[in-house]
């Protein structure tokens, strides 16, 4: 049973009612000693009680999406693991159709990561309407948070829902929705190209690649963007200053601090290099960022959007800023900047054509 969704809370629920119902029910019952039923009556409140707290904690962690799985949960996912279970090659990779709402998901190896990870990518409706069928799609790669995986933009992200509503609404034009794991082997850099792990690659050459060599997509930087809520906000922000020639933009939802953080690459020139607010200083780079937090929001705090932007100010980048009267770092949170993003990134980005 998995550890999201409503399953796993809805067995959590009726054993908690269960256990409410069978301990009213049987406390005067219980005879013996004292000792023993003051013991049958301790250990009846505590299955009371931990039924009760395992409901919450479930509900805060499919509110919040801390953890994506049981072995996400228990630690018992690593590095040597993701290692040892190599994918085949971009152009042998197959697309199962066993998520919902038509997402289509593949695990491949990237030829210049060597990085091996789960994709998601789901395609807008009008992609097999015969008006469109000789076009081709521009694409967005969304980048989820860290705990977290390609999943939680559909588990708790209200992806694709969101976007097909929005573009019903018009305001958006469609894009291919390409969902990647960002920490391959739950390994952490930012999205960084670290000596021993190339995680920036992976996003970079190894996705579209996968992408483009599967569906029809358009060519060039105008065509792609990238787009990601906290720590994959905080890449959404990074990889177009990066990689220009390959992202022409990109939207960063309630990012992490834009300057980067100690524990995940302690090297501080190495940090310095993978961290957005340095990266746009100067920068010759033409694309365009939309930077989306709120007031509330201690995770992702307007002074390090406000820092940015400052930086910016000397470079070629166009920013776009939004901050939101309250919302703490969550997906409600996330999700009301939906609007404003996705208009942002159609307005640099290419229709379909």
């Amino acid at each position: 049973m998995a550890l999201t969704g409503a399953t796993f809370f809805f067995v959590l629920a009726v054993a908690t009612v269960l256990a409410m119902i069978g301990t009213v029910a049987i406390w005067a019952k219980v005879r013996g000693p004292r000792p023993v039923r003051w013991l049958v009556h301790g250990a009846m409140i505590a299955v009371c009680q931990l039924t009760a707290i395992s409901v919450v904690a479930t509900w805060i962690n499919n509110s919040y999406g801390l953890y994506a799985s049981w072995a996400d949960l228990l630690g018992t996912t690593s590095t040597a693991n993701a290692d040892a279970m190599p994918g085949p090659p971009a152009n042998r990779a197959k697309f199962n159709h066993g998520t919902r709402d038509g997402v289509l998901d593949t695990y491949f190896r990237g030829s210049r990561s060597t990085l091996s990870g789960q994709v998601l990518v789901w395609t807008p409706p009008q992609y097999k309407e015969p008006a469109y069928s000789k076009k081709r799609f521009p694409v967005l790669i969304m980048m989820h948070g860290v705990p977290g995986s390609p999943q939680s933009w559909l588990e708790h992200g209200g992806m694709p829902g969101d976007f097909e509503k929005l573009m019903k609404q018009r305001k958006t034009h469609p894009f291919i929705l390409v969902m990647p794991v960002i920490d391959p082997g739950s390994v952490d850099t930012d999205c960084s190209d670290l000596p021993d792990r190339k995680v920036a690659s992976w996003l970079a050459y190894d996705v579209p690649e996968l992408v483009r060599h599967k569906f029809r997509t358009i060519k060039g930087r105008s065509g792609w963007g990238v787009m990601g809520y906290s720590t994959g906000g905080y890449c959404a922000a990074k990889l177009p200053l990066q990689y220009p020639k390959i992202f022409g933009a990109g939207a960063a939802i309630d990012p992490d601090p834009l300057t980067g953080d100690t524990s995940v690459i302690p090297d501080a020139a190495l940090r310095r290099a993978n961290t957005p607010t340095d990266l746009v200083v100067g920068s010759t780079a033409r694309v365009s960022l939309f930077l989306a937090t709120s007031r509330q929001d201690r995770v992702s705090p307007p002074a390090s959007i406000e820092k940015f932007l400052a930086a910016s100010a000397a470079s070629s980048v166009q920013v776009r800023t939004q901050l939101l009267d309250s919302g703490g770092h969550n997906y409600h949170t996330f999700a009301a900047s939906y609007p404003l993003a996705f208009h942002w990134l159609s307005a640099w980005l290419s229709a379909p054509k």
